[in-house]
């Protein structure tokens, strides 16, 4: 198969087996932009990180604005680290994907999103494992969630929770 396959509106890139490879240029909420486009790094997929690193590094792409980003991190720490740990891992990538739409202005998804999330980390038995403030984001996440049920826009870095509650 070609590397280019022909698809609605355009050439798309492709693998050998026809599996889409999202080659083109992102902005800082992972949205498309044109190929040739100077975008945004995206995350590497597949890296196994210590909770620690994982959660830093996601607190850094939330503070820079880059909730899709930091999504994707969640995303590797819930496909690498143990079975065990999933939902939590998931529920902080919800809430990252919910700000992200919310930030796009899908008020409904975000808001969706965002009270998915929060449900998932409220299940989770105390204390809160790595120094991430559960019952804070859950807190955040439900407030967000109000917020952007409203349907304005918000800034993802002005609003982006502190994962630890504190400084990072």
């Amino acid at each position: 198969m070609s590397e280019t396959t022909a698809g609605r509106g355009g050439d798309r890139d492709r693998d050998e087996e026809g599996r889409a490879r999202s080659a083109r240029p992102r902005d800082g909420l992972g949205r498309p932009l044109p190929y040739g486009a100077e975008g945004v790094a995206r995350q590497p997929e597949g890296v196994p990180r210590a909770p620690a690193e994982t959660v830093w590094e996601a607190q850094r792409l939330l503070d820079a604005g880059m909730p899709f980003h930091a999504h994707e991190v969640f995303e590797d720490a819930w496909k690498t680290g143990p079975a065990g740990e999933r939902d939590l891992w998931q529920g902080l990538a919800q809430l990252a994907v919910g700000l992200t739409h919310a930030a796009r202005g899908n008020a409904s998804g975000g808001a969706r999103l965002l009270v998915r999330g929060a449900a998932r980390l409220a299940e989770w038995p105390e204390p809160s494992p790595y120094g991430i403030d559960l019952p804070g984001l859950v807190v955040w996440a439900r407030e967000l969630a109000e917020l952007v049920a409203g349907g304005p826009l918000v800034d993802p870095a002005a609003v982006s929770p502190r994962l630890r509650g504190h400084a990072s």
